[in-house]
């Protein structure tokens, strides 16, 4: 089971390209980075951690800003976003981002994806959030058609253009892999659907969600092993992962603080000790 790393990169913690760096140099296979363009001052929509809004939240960089970054000064490590939210992004942008990232980085783009959670950042770019999960599809269906149409063309009820032409084209064929960022029983049914993995939250129903995930690729004539899974948030603990290990998950995410480099790295020290010890 590979292990990678995910943090909040804002603009007053460790920045985003020597992090990677030191996650590459310690051996993790992946770097995460979250998404929210902004936070409504509003805060209608309550935190889904309970409590208050952790400060990092409004404080995010552009995570495609970060990875760019990431790629120019590491060479072999996994470039990831944990989550993208597809719903407040173009498509036809959001895959020529994606697609110039893959070139970059010599196709080491891992695109989590999701519908996201705060309503009123949701409305700020457009989105209806009863249709979120629509909207979602549609743009990711539309994306998949650029990376791998030399003109491409798509008609849906939220997206549609017509004959366009679109390089550079994703080095990963056919496109880079994307995962997605939803555990309920309707986001293991979209993973089948039109994703290439899943990426739930660490979580004690987790052997549970697995047999639902192969019982649903099953049903839909889709086979379950094409459908590699990575643990989002897991603990740092070797039992816990080396429970996933065994339940056959591909990859889990471990996280570190929004804080200086000179902080994190004693963290990434010990996360790469026990990365070792699951080998």
């Amino acid at each position: 089971m590979e292990i990678g790393i995910f943090a909040a990169t804002t603009d007053y913690a460790a920045p985003p390209h020597l992090l990677a760096a030191a996650c590459e140099e310690r051996g993790f296979e992946s770097f995460w980075v979250p998404e929210h363009t902004h936070i409504p001052a509003s805060r209608e929509t309550a935190f889904p951690g309970g409590g208050e809004l952790p400060r990092e939240y409004s404080h995010l960089l552009d995570p495609f800003a970060c990875l760019s970054a990431a790629a120019a000064v590491t060479r072999t490590i996994k470039l990831g976003t944990a989550i993208c939210l597809v719903v407040e992004h173009d498509p036809i942008t959001l895959a020529k981002q994606v697609a110039s990232l893959d070139w970059l980085s010599g196709g080491r783009v891992l695109l989590g994806v999701g519908g996201g959670w705060n309503r009123e950042e949701m409305r700020h770019h457009g989105t209806d959030p009863a249709r979120r999960w629509s909207v979602l599809r549609e743009r990711i269906e539309a994306m998949k058609a650029i990376w791998t149409q030399d003109e491409a063309s798509y008609a849906g009820k939220h997206v549609s253009f017509d004959r366009v032409w679109a390089w550079p084209k994703p080095v990963q064929r056919p496109h880079p892999p994307i995962l997605m960022g939803s555990a309920t029983p309707a986001g293991i049914r979209r993973t089948v659907r039109y994703c290439d993995g899943w990426l739930p939250i660490g979580s004690p129903r987790l052997p549970a969600q697995l047999e639902e995930l192969r019982a649903v690729a099953s049903a839909a004539g889709r086979d379950p092993s094409s459908i590699p899974v990575t643990v989002f948030w897991a603990r740092a603990r070797r039992d816990e992962l080396a429970r996933y290990r065994d339940l056959g998950v591909k990859r889990a995410i471990l996280s570190v603080a929004a804080a200086s480099l000179e902080d994190v790295l004693p963290r990434l020290d010990k996360l790469a000790e026990l990365r070792r010890e699951l080998d």
